[in-house]
């Protein structure tokens, strides 16, 4: 048993919903960004490659805004987890859709609009390997429902990373595709970098075991991992002075967010509360 779990076990329910819908928010972000490739990728495989890891990340989003539900109910009831499946289903889309702009978690890096492919690769290759640092720390968060859905998480996403470090490797070793991923990294490397902006009540959940590492400590072990594989390939890290760009964890959107929720919650504003 964890050390903090008993800690955890009657205080953190309600402040896991900043961490919840930042992990969440992206996914379902970056999964519908990558979406629009269907149909248009660069090869065929790529086209069924691509829809496929949208799914997953949309399928993690979905799992994630489940489990930030019934902390909720929980927080609020003093009950164990419970609801109908109709009911939780109901209020996940509430998550999904219903809220206004400033109540999303995103990071930055997973708003941008999908640009070309040397764009999305260089985005992806940034966020999963954030991601896998990411949910390797919190695969031993003292939060048993979040460990045990980001134990069948991490094995679908190590796939996605792998098919990015292929790609990352082919476009690097690329006269013609080269010059684009570089200028890709370099445009993306301040939204990466604030992919770790420090969450609301951090202290506290760091504390308590939910949150087994710090945001920046874990920035520090992406730093480690990326700068030493992308060395390989002849390719800079970030500027040691370089100002991330923050405030997606705190509710302030970029401009990419702004069609993304327009034409996602289109239906649900529409039809609030309404099942499908």
């Amino acid at each position: 048993m964890h050390p903090s779990t008993h800690a955890y076990e009657h205080g953190t329910d309600q402040l896991l919903r900043p961490l919840l819908l930042s992990l969440a928010d992206d996914d379902f972000m970056l999964g519908y960004r990558d979406s629009e490739w269907t149909g248009i990728a660069p090869m065929l495989e790529e086209d069924i490659a691509m829809s496929s890891v949208s799914q997953d990340e949309i399928g993690h989003a979905r799992a994630l805004y489940e489990i930030s539900v019934e902390m909720g109910r929980r927080a609020t009831s003093d009950e164990e987890y419970g609801g109908s499946p109709k009911t939780i289903a109901r209020e996940v889309d509430a998550l999904a859709y219903g809220r206004e702009k400033t109540e999303y978690h995103s990071s930055w890096l997973a708003e941008h609009h999908r640009g070309d492919w040397a764009f999305t690769i260089a985005r992806r290759y940034l966020y999963e390997t954030a991601d896998e640092v990411r949910l390797e720390a919190l695969s031993g968060s003292a939060c048993t429902p979040l460990a045990n859905v980001l134990t069948k998480v991490r094995r679908e996403e190590r796939y996605h990373t792998m098919h990015l470090r292929t790609w990352l490797d082919r476009l690097a070793a690329s006269p013609a595709a080269r010059p684009r991923l570089l200028a890709a990294l370099h445009s993306l490397w301040p939204d990466a970098l604030g992919f770790w902006e420090e969450l609301e009540g951090e202290d506290s959940l760091v504390a308590s075991g939910a949150m087994p590492l710090s945001s920046e400590a874990m920035r520090e072990r992406w730093l480690t991992r990326i700068t030493a594989e992308l060395e390989e390939h002849g390719i800079s890290g970030p500027d040691a002075g370089l100002t991330p760009r923050t405030g997606g964890r705190r509710g302030e959107r970029s401009p990419g967010f702004e069609e993304f929720w327009a034409e996602v919650t289109q239906v649900y504003r529409l039809h609030p509360g309404a099942t499908w």
